[in-house]
């Protein structure tokens, strides 16, 4: 692992979490964070809408931060029928209560550690990680990869950062007149320094013993988003 960010601590200052959750859902929304995820789900919306399924799901996202992706999927689900019961895993006590307390009380946030998901097999429709799996070591990454297959139902989405020099020098430059603090523009340009390639997401998506479907995105995202599947052999 590379660096140390300031939520790689489940002991971290409360205050400074809230704060750099914040920014993080700000560069969600402006560096396509959000629209990775809901990109990469509308396709089975549509084809449950188009199925006559039934419209209304479940929904595990895993490190949840504020629930901003959730929510927004969420409300992109509406849009096929499909009503969404969202639920936000998060380790770090601070982030979870920080997830509570946002106005919309639509996501129910859980502590638990997404190494150890307290679920059945098939017991969520939908899982998301959005900007998870750089906080992890590859082996620890690659049982997570497994561990979300084997719980959901209908998807599972996986969406990270891509390693970019070029991502890294416009967040540095556009952290400046967006206000972010000093910590949020250290653990940014260490995310993206953490990120991955499309080939290295495959890689670990075969390890796990799913079929290797990583895509990039724009904003430097780098996306995988499959129907949950017996792991390979």
């Amino acid at each position: 692992m590379i660096g140390i960010e300031l939520l790689d601590d489940p002991c971290a200052e409360p205050a400074a979490v809230r704060a750099e959750l914040r920014d993080i859902a700000r560069l969600n929304l402006l560096f396509g964070g959000v629209r990775a995820v809901v990109g990469a789900l509308e396709p089975f919306f549509a084809e449950a809408t188009t199925e006559s399924r039934a419209n209304d799901w479940t929904l595990l996202d895993v490190g949840t931060g504020l629930g901003d992706i959730p929510r927004a999927v969420a409300r992109a689900a509406r849009r096929f029928g499909i009503t969404l019961r969202l639920v936000g895993v998060e380790r770090n006590r601070a982030a979870a209560l920080a997830a509570r307390a946002q106005a919309d009380p639509t996501l129910a946030p859980v502590l638990a550690d997404g190494a150890a998901l307290p679920l059945g097999p098939g017991s969520v429709d939908v899982v998301i990680a959005s900007q998870v799996l750089h906080h992890l070591p590859p082996a620890l990454a690659v049982r997570w990869i497994a561990g979300l297959n084997a719980v959901a139902r209908r998807a599972v989405v996986i969406a990270d950062l891509r390693r970019s020099w070029i991502a890294i020098a416009g967040l540095w430059l556009a952290s400046f007149p967006l206000g972010f603090g000093a910590v949020t523009r250290h653990d940014a340009v260490l995310s993206l320094r953490r990120g991955y390639r499309r080939h290295e997401l495959d890689s670990m998506l075969r390890a796990a013993g799913i079929e290797p479907v990583a895509r990039y995105r724009p904003g430097f995202r780098v996306v995988a988003a499959w129907a949950p599947m017996a792991p390979q052999r």
